[in-house]
């Protein structure tokens, strides 16, 4: 064909794969607008339309509006300019919806009240500033006046600046229970008896959980009877961790909290870390095979 002839719409339709109704509408609004007109009145388009139109179709399918297409088309703004800034208004618009996707996946699997709803939706919408004043506020909270800082930073949750919608999720969840009061005073409460344990200007103990888990995991694996007799031993060598044996089984008790057990697998998403291991078998097992031992 020759390159100074005229197309007619339905001509520049076919070779677009636009619709007619589509060009018109673009040539009215001067995106794409008519070399000529036949005397009937006729629009006619030369060959140079056909990639404007290309340009055009591919511009709007990555969501610019036509106001700007229009002046792309005509130079009058810089393409890579254009799409830097619908970047990131689309990084936003993929923020809000990964929030409202992991939203609605908590509501659905937690079964959330309308009021949870609300509270995990407010908390998953906080700014920066106002999440770090949140995190310092619960650790103050837990950790003021003990000895604990390196404690502290295992329990410290850092959201990264672009968070998937598991760490969102995660962080709402996170939240809420940092809020709770009741959570709040149990571990602060088993914090007070960590660092009650640890000596004084020595090296630091591990933590009393971790021990239980480590001595009691050898009789979870060979599937011992917490009432059996071959489990003294791993009964005796829990006891020998603990600073005050008669207080063993309540102790063992209150550090099987399933809050703390979920605070610590919230805080694993957040933060990127691998998925813990759950202390609550071994605490289960050790608070029973002491009970039966209990007077």
């Amino acid at each position: 064909m020759d390159g100074n002839a005229l197309l007619s719409i339905g001509e520049l339709a076919r070779r677009t794969g636009l619709s007619v109704k589509t060009i018109r509408y673009y040539s009215d609004r001067g995106i794409v607008a008519p070399a000529a007109r036949t005397p009937a009145g006729y629009r006619r388009y030369g060959a140079d339309a056909v990639a404007r139109l290309g340009l055009v179709r591919t511009l709007r399918e990555l969501g610019l509006g036509l106001d700007t297409i229009r002046k792309v088309a005509d130079r009058k703004l810089s393409l890579p300019d254009v799409a830097a800034a619908h970047a990131e208004a689309l990084e936003a618009q993929i923020r809000v919806l990964r929030l409202r996707q992991a939203l609605l996946a908590a509501v659905a699997e937690r079964r959330l009240t309308p009021e949870e709803t609300d509270l995990m939706h407010q908390l998953a919408r906080l700014t920066d500033d106002e999440r770090r004043r949140l995190v310092a506020d619960f650790l103050h909270a837990v950790f003021d006046g003990l000895a604990l800082d390196g404690v502290a930073r295992t329990l410290t949750p850092e959201l990264p600046g672009d968070p998937d919608a598991e760490q969102t999720r995660a962080w709402a969840e996170w939240a809420a229970l940092a809020q709770d009061p009741g959570f709040r005073a149990g571990l602060r409460r088993t914090l007070r008896e960590v660092a009650a344990e640890q000596p004084r200007g020595g090296v630091p103990r591990r933590g009393f959980a971790a021990a239980v888990r480590e001595l009691v995991a050898p009789a979870l694996a060979a599937g011992l009877d917490p009432a059996s007799p071959d489990a003294d031993p791993v009964v005796a060598a829990v006891t020998a961790e603990h600073a005050h044996p008669d207080g063993l089984l309540a102790r063992l008790r209150s550090l099987n909290d399933p809050r703390r057990d979920r605070y610590v697998q919230l805080l694993a998403v957040i933060n990127g870390w691998p998925a813990p291991e759950s202390p609550a078998p071994a605490l289960d097992w050790a608070a029973e095979a002491v009970r039966v031992r209990t007077p």
